[in-house]
């Protein structure tokens, strides 16, 4: 135990994972703060939200009285049960002795000093009790920490995907793990146009030489099919002259 009479160990990594799954099922766990937050050390509150820890060291966010506020892991431990919240009482200001007069000088008659004047006091309305924070609970001598502002997280990537693969072209979307669309077949000039659009070195020549390749194929088999007609009609002039 250290001076303040809160272990300062922190939470651990099987402690954040509970805490995390509490917070998503829209629970608040109850947390109590350790030596290294500082004056609030032994205060208890409840846990909010958690930020990514990889854009600051203080990504759970706590309720502490009115404010809700970052701290990090090695600020908190799980609140012990019935734990309730320490409040750090001010020291009493201290007492200034009175003058002991002395001597003979003090036996003549002088004239006493004027009093000071009392400050005139001033009532408050009712509006300003209304709207007059409370000094009970928590906020009493708890230093509030400055609330550092969330950075906002991006937003999932999109990806586009042109394949090429047995002599058909497909293109795919996805944003993140979701996906868009699922791959479906394009005709080769559309791939060519998409190709040409991004502009990238090397690429356009791929696609280039993939449809220069499919062109020669088709050529070559439109020849096939011309020679096999040519031979079917022949065979079909021939039988009609031997009727």
């Amino acid at each position: 135990m250290t001076a303040a009479g809160v272990e300062a160990r922190g939470l651990s990594t099987e402690e954040l994972e509970q805490i995390r799954e509490q917070v998503a099922a829209g629970r608040k766990p109850r947390v109590q703060f350790t030596d290294s937050a500082g004056q609030i050390s032994g205060q208890i509150g409840q846990v909010v939200t958690l930020t990514d820890p990889a854009e600051s060291d203080e990504w759970l966010v706590v309720k502490f009285g009115r404010d809700e506020l970052p701290f990090s892991p090695a600020d908190l431990r799980v609140a012990p049960k019935g734990a309730a919240a320490r409040k750090v009482v001010p020291p009493p200001a201290p007492v200034e002795p009175e003058p002991v007069l002395s001597g003979p000088e003090f036996l003549i008659d002088k004239p006493l000093p004027p009093k000071p004047a009392a400050a005139p006091v001033q009532r408050k309305s009712e509006d300003d009790s209304k709207t007059a924070p409370s000094r009970e609970g928590n906020d009493v001598t708890a230093p509030r920490k400055a609330a550092r502002p969330a950075k906002t997280k991006p937003g999932p990537t999109l990806t586009v995907t042109l394949a090429y693969g047995d002599g058909e072209w497909t293109v795919a979307a996805n944003q993140g793990a979701k996906a868009l669309a699922r791959p479906y077949v394009i005709r080769p000039a559309e791939a060519l146009r998409m190709v040409q659009l991004v502009d990238v070195p090397g690429v356009q020549e791929a696609v280039e030489q993939i449809l220069t390749a499919e062109r020669s194929e088709a050529e070559q088999q439109a020849q096939r099919l011309r020679a096999e007609l040519a031979e079917i009609e022949a065979r079909l002039a021939e039988l009609g002259e031997a009727k």
